[in-house]
């Protein structure tokens, strides 16, 4: 739930609807310089780090509301941002190991898990989804596992339809079953042939997680725990059921405009009923707090809770060979075209063309929370970017700080220069 590379996108959706430097370097920053880092200049620097954090700053107050970025350079000293505009303070000091909702990033995970279950020969990746799920996917018998993990399926997204929208929203309390979600799937608009075309869609993962479920008898959310979060000690990490945040734990608020902005920004995009729009307590600036709407319908395609580290950890695990073997890793790395992606789609995994080199890892958006986490090609670099709003960094200007905020980290964790063009502020 992209334009141009790194843009912001809303992952769980379809592709059209389409993180203060509080720990990183301390006192010691506060009293760097701030002059921009000449040409040629070192990436790791306290310069650069002053300036990740005024873009930071930039972007929370221009729409993106708070953000968290931490940049892991594979030299044991990440930096870590925590930036928020003022008047989000008074509902939550935004730190950056707060919990956040990772949304469709959870399909890298999703994807790793089936490409684990091939590796032992329990799934093939050109087996038919009518042999897995007979009946339940319309067309299955010409849809096969692989179509499914890199979106070339054919179906639709259930995400825009008028029976689900409400329940996006917060609108309508409801729990939806994968069979449900499923069973809304609408076609491609216009039809395309399984195999030919990149389209994102929801549903693609919603069956891929009844897949597993078939495959080991275990539950998805068993899964999960047994083979990525206890290997890896992602202590903060969890597979969300209903709308509760664990009691004594931190989380972020996330928000989102109220309905007479969200219909604007959404205009041409989706035909909203008239007065649809986020469900929460109101907020000054035409915003609503969403951190109460439910997102266990997002399942296997964006049911993730997480923090930047933890997540870090598992996209560096994976890069780097830890959890698949080098076979199932080629396949996962093998990409479709997907321009709006800014470069191409493997299995689950983006492979992002930035302008200081190719990342790959992948984005997620649900109400109120968007996320984009990347490595470099060996997964000894990471970084990570937190937004506490999805939809309301549509509005241009937040698209734009929040693109060049994205792009410096990145340049960043890779080691070369920030963009000369980014915004200072």
């Amino acid at each position: 739930m992209s334009a141009p590379p790194l843009s912001r996108r809303h992952r769980i959706r379809r592709a059209a609807l389409t993180i203060a430097l509080t720990t990183c370097l301390g006192a010691a920053l506060a009293n760097c310089s701030e002059a921009e880092p000449a040409a040629g200049q070192s990436a790791a620097s306290p310069a650069a780090d002053a300036r990740l954090a005024r873009l930071a700053q930039q972007a929370a107050d221009t729409g993106s509301l708070g953000v968290i970025v931490r940049v892991d350079s594979g030299d044991g000293k990440p930096v870590e941002i925590a930036k928020q505009a003022a008047w989000t303070k008074d509902d939550h000091r935004l730190a950056a190991g707060d919990r956040f909702r990772v949304g469709s990033n959870t399909k890298t995970v999703t994807a790793t898990l089936v490409l684990q279950q091939v590796a032992e020969k329990r799934i093939g990746l050109d087996d038919t989804v009518e042999k897995w799920l007979p009946g339940l996917v319309r067309g299955g018998e010409h849809i096969t596992v692989r179509m499914l993990l890199n979106h070339t399926s054919g179906l639709g997204d259930f995400l825009l339809t008028p029976r689900f929208l409400p329940s996006l929203t917060g609108q309508e309390q409801r729990t939806w079953t994968p069979q449900e979600l499923l069973a809304i799937t609408p076609e491609q608009d216009p039809p395309t042939e399984p195999g030919k075309t990149y389209s994102y869609s929801n549903a693609n993962y919603e069956a891929l997680g009844l897949i597993l479920e078939k495959a080991t008898g275990s539950s998805l959310a068993e899964l999960i725990e047994q083979k990525i979060i206890k290997p890896l000690g992602m202590k903060e990490s969890f597979l969300a059921t209903d709308a509760a945040w664990p009691a004594g734990k931190r989380h972020a608020t996330g928000y989102e405009p109220d309905a007479k902005r969200l219909k604007a920004l959404l205009s041409g995009t989706v035909d909203l009923p008239e007065g649809v729009g986020f469900a929460g307590p109101e907020r000054p600036g035409d915003n609503v707090d969403t951190a109460a709407i439910d997102p266990s319908w997002s399942w296997a395609a964006g049911g993730m809770v997480s923090t930047a580290q933890d997540w870090q950890r598992f996209l560096t695990a994976l890069m780097s060979g830890r959890l698949l073997p080098e076979a199932q890793m080629k396949q996962m790395r093998t990409t479709v075209d997907a321009p709006e992606e800014g470069g191409g789609y493997g299995l689950g995994l983006m492979k992002v063309d930035t302008p200081c080199g190719t990342v790959w890892g992948h984005t997620g958006g649900l109400p109120g929370y968007s996320s984009e986490i990347y490595t470099d090609a060996t997964g000894t670099r990471s970084v990570a970017v937190f937004t506490m709003t999805n939809f309301g960094i549509k509005e241009k200007k937040a698209a734009t700080t929040n693109k060049a905020l994205v792009e410096a980290a990145t340049c960043q964790m890779l080691g070369k220069p920030q963009p000369s063009d980014s915004p200072t502020g």
